[in-house]
């Protein structure tokens, strides 16, 4: 069998919000027709719950505090890959690969030395999705196999990117964790509209794919970054935060028929798993692992645990967890608020049930919840003797993982570039 094309979408702040994963009042028919012809992930998870250290993951196979994204790649504040990071696009190009970026890139500050051949023009997702179908047609007939790389803005705050209007023609879901008031009400609305607008771009895509001969020889996947983009979600390390969209599809390759698949996939194992199914080794460095024998149906061996980290976002606030099928550790390194405001919009639209004023609760050192039990994590055990044990044993293998990774925090807080720009300046007028 030739060469699998790869065809990797990806969308900002979508997490698991869609009529496929149990959202009936979100309108996505073609997320949920790819999720119905090919195999759908209802336990995935990001590194980071947010844009750039989550995207870096995908795209190295690497955690944040490992590839040198532990903040946004944007501003004078950016972080960014360390040097000699390599990214997909650049290890499927060298195996002879044609690779294109369509849209939005956000896990480096520097996109023109990543691997891609063709960066294809940034604009609202029917654009995005114009270019890339153009431009797959071209390289479809060059005699080599192709990766696109497409990413959308759209489901971002404000939700009105490109004209997307609010629906709430089926209604509005307001996730349990949230206050159901007017103002949050309207904040959904607005969101679903978003994740219409891009929905319908992305079945564009898909109908091009179809109608030019590609479909069973291209591995078409569809992620998210993290979470939605509300209080105890995104930028926090509650499965809100850390829930991610993975629907795959790859006739060729098995990926078919509608399967579902409830195995733990940290976002990290991505690049190994298309790396494999196109016959191409991993970097001896990458962290995750692949998963391609579980999408073939060959023996693999289930995750029983997952990690994922915050360090920055609008500002240093150190987070590391450990999560398995049952239970989640979460360590916090800092007293700050209880919830980052990672938009600055959505308070005092939406607001948490617990707790009921977050801007006056802090993090705690250490935060254990029972996720059978207490799935919206809002009972902490860790203080609780019945579960020391449980508590010590998770903790300790959460301290493993950040010293097998050379985690930074280990030595304390590591050194943020705005921290780098302003002692740079200091010393500059001093001469």
């Amino acid at each position: 069998m030739a060469r699998p094309n790869m065809l990797l979408m990806i969308c900002h702040d979508l997490g698991r919000h869609l009529g496929c994963y149990g959202v009936d009042t979100v309108s996505s028919p073609s997320l949920d027709g790819l999720a119905s012809e090919g195999v759908r992930f209802t336990n995935s998870f990001c590194s980071a719950p947010s844009c750039s250290p989550s995207r870096a993951s995908i795209f190295t196979g690497r955690y944040p505090h490992s590839n040198g994204v532990m903040g946004l790649c944007h501003s004078e504040f950016a972080w960014d890959l360390h040097p000699g990071e390599r990214h997909l696009a650049g290890l499927l190009g060298d195996a002879g690969y044609r690779t294109a970026l369509a849209g939005l890139q956000h896990e480096t500050c520097r996109p023109a030395e990543m691997g891609w051949q063709d960066i294809l023009p940034f604009g609202p997702c029917e654009t995005i999705a114009d270019e890339a179908i153009a431009w797959m047609r071209g390289a479809a007939g060059g005699g080599q196999p192709f990766y696109a790389q497409v990413g959308f803005f759209e489901p971002h705050r404000t939700f009105d990117f490109g004209g997307a209007v609010p629906d709430d023609s089926l209604g509005v879901t307001i996730p349990p964790w949230l206050v159901d008031e007017p103002s949050a009400r309207e904040e959904f609305a607005g969101y679903q509209g978003a994740i219409r607008k891009v929905d319908a771009a992305i079945g564009t895509i898909l109908k091009a794919v179809d109608g030019a001969g590609l479909r069973e020889n291209t591995i078409v996947v569809f992620t998210t970054d993290h979470g939605i983009p509300f209080p105890r979600a995104k930028c926090s390390l509650y499965d809100p935060g850390l829930s991610t969209a993975l629907i795959a599809r790859w006739p060729a390759g098995g990926l078919a028929g509608g399967r579902v698949q409830d195995e733990m996939i940290p976002n990290v194992d991505y690049l190994p798993t298309l790396l494999e199914a196109a016959g191409v080794p991993a970097p001896e460095n990458v962290q995750g692992r692949s998963f391609a024998a579980l999408l073939g149906g060959g023996e693999y061996e289930p995750r029983e645990e997952v990690f994922a980290e915050m360090t920055y976002h609008d500002y240093f606030d150190p987070r590391r967890c450990l999560r398995t099928r049952t239970h989640k550790l979460i360590a916090n390194f800092s007293t700050a608020y209880f919830f980052m405001d990672p938009s600055q919009s959505w308070r005092p639209r939406t607001i948490t049930v617990s707790p009921p004023e977050p801007a006056w609760a802090y993090h705690p050192q250490l935060e254990l919840y029972d996720l059978v039990a207490d799935p919206l994590e809002t009972n902490n055990l860790a203080e609780s003797r019945e579960h020391a044990a449980l508590r010590d044993d998770m903790a300790a293998r959460l301290l493993t993982w950040m010293e097998e990774t050379g985690d930074p925090l280990l030595d304390g807080p590591p050194a943020s570039p705005h921290h780098r720009n302003t002692m740079a300046k200091l010393r500059a007028a001093r001469g």
